[in-house]
């Protein structure tokens, strides 16, 4: 004689007790109602004849067991009890242990705690709280958990103009409260003057800059570090870069290393055990967590253990005296992915002493970075001749909670660490702070930040954009540079998020500059002002779109390869932005596409360096190797290149890793399912 109370709008119910427990869960039932419907075919009972009202524990009727259950929730929050019930009889409600259930005011029933629990009820409620813990703590936990949910959430809700962040470069460095803010889409004025495009040709007459990268892991993720350790933090072409490279002089003082918190009962075993294995670890004296403190730990670990190698090598500039350029150690044990002239210097057997890193960055698990690409942009921030930032005032009306340091606050350090760069350098989010998935600071910075007892109150709440307040602390906030790299930062193709497009090499990006300034010059010749300033105002939804258009993925859409039957080798190769693979359809020629795609050497147009940062958003070990295959594999020149040069393939294109690139290997299939 069970039955189940329907909730109105919800495809939920609610079990009530048997008739003999009413007493001890102090229960009192009311019925309104001129129904003869007995309570108790209107009521579900459990087995142990409790009500089953937990969230989460609420069953389905037959009449809603056919409706398609979304696969998101609409709303992160709890489903709670609504009441159409007088005011008055919500006023005499107890905060807890309450519920009411109406039904077109024709019956209404009331469930009251009358007492204080029972043992055996907290006892059991407990239990199922801790459960419910356990569960939640395993999907934060999950190395597929996104990281920034709240901000990829956000970010759903506009697009972006991606080929106008990488055809108009940033026109300032100074920090954005500094400034007048860019509104949406934060796409800067068109200057008069186009700068050089990067690298510049005296890039390595520079000394290399010290580099500290974490990566920020957890103890479950050892297949994700396992792959980061054989892939970008040791390929030849992520430590040399493309083409013949330079011997990993350019990253011969990056050093990669994982940050974790403290690592769970049952993994700290097979921790201690990596650990020995590869050297390559930091335990932080915290609980493992996101937005909870680590990123303030791992910069107070920094400050006092940090380490890079120091430069092996002459070049034309000296190396740059800086206020920690006399702090060093001896050089420590080596990981196996350390750079290699580390490795040659160890072997000498008097190995020379390490110093501390120019820049300290973090970089996510789920990020694939290229360190060749990174250190050159630092090298030039590190470097003297550099042009020091403006010393400006601020700017009235900054938002309220970003400090503004006083003009006393701004007085000069007596430390001797006037002269050291002041760099803040990620993706900047919306003008307002460098995105979790890759930021980093210089080390006058760091230093700065482990000590200010201010930041030590400002470390719960999204690492990202407490590490953007902790920069408007700064005794010089108004000197600190904003590096921001909105073209070579994105997110993976296969992702869907607002940041997601193919991936991109600087031959392409030569042609979506071309493309994009000719379409200002005509809007400009169109305009009554003839301005070429881009803005929300100035760019309708149409030129919106074309920005934001990508070759292989589109916004919204899930991602589908251009033919359903492709190879793996060509369905890499059709994740790359503006790619002839990209663009096929069916009834066109794979072989032709396959044939004429570029090369190597000219997607980096015969540069060594250069092109992407960071693929962020890489939930899945095989979008991870896929993008390891796009570059850091595939040869330097195709087929038709190679018949322009009249030149041998077996001399020119010599793999690093062949087993990789052997397209005999890859047999045809859907690769679509496979990824």
């Amino acid at each position: 004689m069970a039955g189940i109370v329907d909730f109105p709008g919800s495809s939920h119910s609610f079990r009530a007790p048997n008739e003999e427990h009413r007493d001890i869960l102090g229960i009192d039932y009311r019925e309104s109602d001129s129904s003869n419907t007995p309570l108790s075919e209107r009521c579900s009972f459990t087995d142990t004849g409790y009500p089953d009202v937990m969230p989460g524990r609420l069953s389905s009727d037959s009449s809603s067991s056919t409706t398609p259950t979304p696969s998101r929730a609409s709303s992160p929050l709890p489903f709670s009890f609504h009441s159409s019930s007088s005011s008055e009889t919500e006023s005499n409600s107890p905060l807890l242990g309450l519920a009411r259930y109406t039904s077109s005011g024709e019956s209404r029933w009331i469930w009251r705690n009358l007492g204080s629990s029972s043992p055996r009820r907290r006892k059991r409620d407990g239990r199922r709280w801790r459960i419910f813990k356990g569960i939640l703590r395993r999907i934060v936990r999950h190395p597929l958990f996104p990281r920034q949910p709240l901000t990829i959430i956000l970010a759903l809700l506009e697009a972006l103009p991606w080929r106008a962040y990488c055809t108009i470069p940033p026109t300032t460095s100074v920090p954005p409260r500094y400034r007048n803010t860019l509104l949406y889409p934060y796409i800067n004025p068109l200057p008069k003057v186009m700068p050089p495009s990067f690298p510049p040709d005296d890039l390595d007459t520079l000394p290399p800059a010290g580099l500290f990268l974490a990566v920020f892991s957890m103890d479950s993720s050892l297949e994700r570090r396992m792959l980061i350790r054989t892939t970008w933090a040791a390929h030849p072409r992520s430590r040399n870069g493309a083409g013949e490279g330079d011997g990993g002089m350019g990253t011969s003082r990056t050093v990669v290393r994982f940050v974790l918190g403290q690592p769970r009962k049952g993994w700290e075993r097979r921790i201690q055990s990596e650990m020995e294995m590869y050297n390559d670890m930091i335990i932080l004296p915290c609980s493992e967590n996101m937005n909870s403190g680590k990123s303030h730990a791992y910069f107070t670990w920094a400050a006092s253990n940090a380490w890079v190698p120091p430069v092996y090598f002459n070049t034309t500039y000296p190396v740059p005296e800086f206020s920690y350029s006399s702090q060093y150690t001896p050089a420590p044990r080596l990981a196996p992915h350390d750079p290699y002239l580390a490795w040659k210097d160890s072997a000498s057997g008097h190995p020379r002493p390490w110093v501390r890193p120019d820049y300290v960055a973090k970089v996510d698990d789920d990020a694939f970075g290229r360190g060749h690409t990174a250190c050159p942009t630092l090298r030039q921030f590190r470097h003297p001749s550099e042009p020091r930032q403006p010393k400006v005032e601020p700017q009235t009306g900054a938002p309220a909670d970003i400090p503004i340091p006083s003009m006393v606050e701004r007085e000069m350090p007596r430390d001797g660490s006037a002269d050291d760069p002041l760099v803040y350098w990620g993706y900047l989010v919306k003008e307002k702070f460098m995105a979790g998935e890759l930021y980093g600071l210089s080390w006058s910075l760091v230093d700065w930040v482990s000590k200010d007892p201010n930041v030590k109150g400002l470390t719960k709440g999204a690492e990202d954009k407490q590490t953007a307040k902790w920069m408007g602390l700064h005794p010089r906030a108004a000197e600190i540079r904003w590096s921001s790299d909105h073209c070579w930062i994105y997110d993976h193709p296969r992702s869907g998020t607002v940041y997601s497009h193919g991936f991109l090499f600087p031959s392409e990006v030569s042609r979506v500059k071309k493309s994009v300034l000719a379409l200002l010059d005509k809007m400009s010749r169109n305009s009554s002002t003839g301005t070429t300033f881009v803005s929300n105002t100035a760019v309708g939804a149409s030129t919106l779109l074309s920005l934001s258009h990508s070759s292989v993925s589109a916004f919204g859409t899930r991602y589908q390869q251009p033919l359903q039957e492709m190879d793996l080798a060509h369905s890499v190769e059709a994740l790359v932005e503006g790619s002839h693979m990209s663009e096929l359809q069916e009834g066109k020629s794979t072989e032709r596409a396959w044939r004429t795609r570029e090369g190597r050497i000219t997607q980096y147009e015969n540069k060594r360096v250069g092109g992407t940062v960071v693929v962020h958003f890489i939930k899945k070990h095989m979008w991870f190797l896929e993008t390891a295959l796009a570059f850091l594999e595939g040869d330097n020149y195709s087929q038709v290149e190679l018949e322009s040069l009249n030149a041998d393939e077996s001399r020119l294109n010599v793999g690093l890793a062949s087993v990789w690139t052997d397209s005999s290997v890859f047999k045809p299939t859907n690769a679509s399912a496979a990824l």
